[in-house]
């Protein structure tokens, strides 16, 4: 009779875990303002120069939480590192130089471990953020930029536990690292290459020559062709759209679905029409050698569904469209 009951019991409790924790990261998000992009900005005068890093710190539970936050940071092209505080007094604040940015995490804002260092981290000349659920904290106080992580109250039931401050901690974290990732335009191929041995490096490497579609499977007409004919070269290929090339097979245009339905409406006869009459002239084309990732940006960028796929002089190599990338998984 018991079990049922501890049962019920455990999962109110855990619901109610993760209401109040969840409850911690929303009031967070309402309360951002001003001194959050004051930190981003310390943070990109820090690394833009390339030649600065940012370094994490806390003790206890908030330490796990900066190792965290350093790591995702690394892993999202902003150099960061963890410093442990205690280490830090023990000759670790060697690594720390002049306009690094000094990111200190702890709840209370007063960890003694912390406090000790921060004269001699102001002698080095970095700059100081901190991050804590008491914007009175002597930590706030000496920091350039204080980010206010405080809660309402800790998951834990005797409100002793860090659980729900930690979760903030660490949201504000993230925000940070993706608000810095956003700004100084870090792209899933930058990604991959800090993860070389994941499945993302393999797919956001791939190249444009890995994925589009070659000889007979692109189709293809020439310049004098009738539009009759280039329907059903296009039926045929099943991109979508037909290139339109010269004698030497020099890209002069590119036939697509919509421009199919605007040239019937002005038609008449589809076999006394040529397609250079309707075609769409200078389209927009890739190398093989571009990353794949690019031909999407390139098609996001323009609006355009498929893409022709051109050698240095020009000349008709391949051709791919949504569909190919989502295959190879590079969407």
């Amino acid at each position: 009779m018991n079990a049922p009951h501890a049962a019920n019991g455990a999962l109110e409790l855990a619901r109610k875990v993760l209401e109040i924790e969840s409850d911690a990261v929303r009031a967070l998000a309402r309360h951002l303002d001003d001194r959050f992009l004051a930190a981003l900005s310390l943070i990109r005068q820090c690394v833009d120069d390339g030649q600065r890093r940012v370094i994490v710190s806390g003790i206890g539970k908030s330490g796990h939480i900066a190792r965290k936050i350093a790591s995702t940071m690394s892993s999202t092209g902003t150099p960061a590192y963890f410093v442990h505080p205690a280490e830090a007094s023990h000759g670790d604040l060697g690594m720390i130089r002049a306009d690094d940015v000094f990111i200190a995490i702890s709840n209370s804002g007063e960890s003694e471990e912390l406090l000790h260092i921060i004269p001699a981290i102001r002698r080095e000349g970095a700059r100081l953020i901190a991050i804590t659920g008491d914007r009175n904290s002597s930590l706030a106080r000496e920091a350039d930029v204080h980010l206010d992580a405080a809660v309402a109250q800790e998951a834990c039931p005797l409100n002793l536990s860090p659980t729900a401050s930690t979760t903030a901690a660490l949201a504000l974290g993230d925000a940070l690292a993706v608000a810095l990732l956003d700004a100084r335009g870090f792209t899933k191929a930058d990604f991959a290459r800090s993860h070389p041995r994941g499945k993302l490096y393999r797919e956001a490497l791939k190249h444009v020559a890995d994925v589009m579609r070659r000889g007979a499977a692109v189709p293809t007409v020439r310049q004098d062709a009738t539009l009759r004919k280039t329907i059903d070269e296009m039926t045929r290929g099943g991109l979508g759209m037909t290139a339109v090339v010269d004698a030497k097979r020099r890209v002069k245009g590119i036939f697509t679905d919509g421009d199919l339905r605007r040239a019937l409406k002005k038609v008449a006869n589809l076999r006394a029409v040529r397609i250079a009459s309707v075609m769409k002239p200078n389209p927009r084309t890739i190398r093989p050698d571009a990353l794949a990732a690019e031909a999407v940006e390139l098609m996001e960028r323009h609006k355009i569904s498929q893409l022709l796929v051109v050698d240095a002089a020009g000349t008709l190599v391949g051709a791919l469209n949504m569909h190919d990338l989502f295959r190879a998984k590079v969407l």
